[in-house]
């Protein structure tokens, strides 16, 4: 594998992140293109995910995963309108409840210094856009599986 497709898989903290069955997840996508969020939503039930939100925006994006009975996993724009992916993330991070949610970069900014970027932040893993839907569904098992996935997309 080249450093531009899927780069690392268990590595990091993944390892103390609990397995999660799709069917029994909570996702919380935070994307502001409609398109992109239908798309996400068709694969996650492809996937067997039944529950999850979602919200357009950074802001407030902690308040609205507090409301959540759990969260296992954020798919997590990086360009989004008030706040964007880097903020939430500090925001989710800096609550002891989502500290180690595993948290996702999907974003359409999908270069080497951007995944590297992500990183440094503290992301989970990096989905670059368009969203290949042959892979998405077994890139969104790993993680839900503890591994980090970090792929450019091409």
């Amino acid at each position: 594998m080249s450093d531009t497709t899927t780069t690392a898989v268990g590595e990091g903290n993944a390892s103390a992140k609990a397995p999660v069955d799709p069917r029994d997840a909570y996702v919380l996508v935070v994307e502001d293109n409609l398109q992109n969020l239908v798309l996400v939503a068709r694969l996650l039930a492809f996937l067997g995910v039944r529950r999850y939100e979602w919200k357009a925006s950074g802001w407030q994006v902690l308040e609205f995963a507090d409301t959540m009975p759990r969260v296992d996993l954020v798919l997590m724009d990086i360009h989004l309108p008030y706040e964007d992916g880097y903020d939430a993330l500090r925001k989710l991070r800096s609550d002891s409840r989502f500290k180690d949610t595993r948290v996702v970069a999907v974003t359409a900014d999908a270069n080497p210094a951007s995944m590297e970027k992500a990183r440094q932040a503290g992301f989970d893993g990096f989905l670059g856009k368009p969203i290949d839907p042959d892979k998405f569904p077994d890139q969104i098992r790993h993680i839900l599986h503890g591994e980090q996935v970090w792929d450019l997309g091409y």
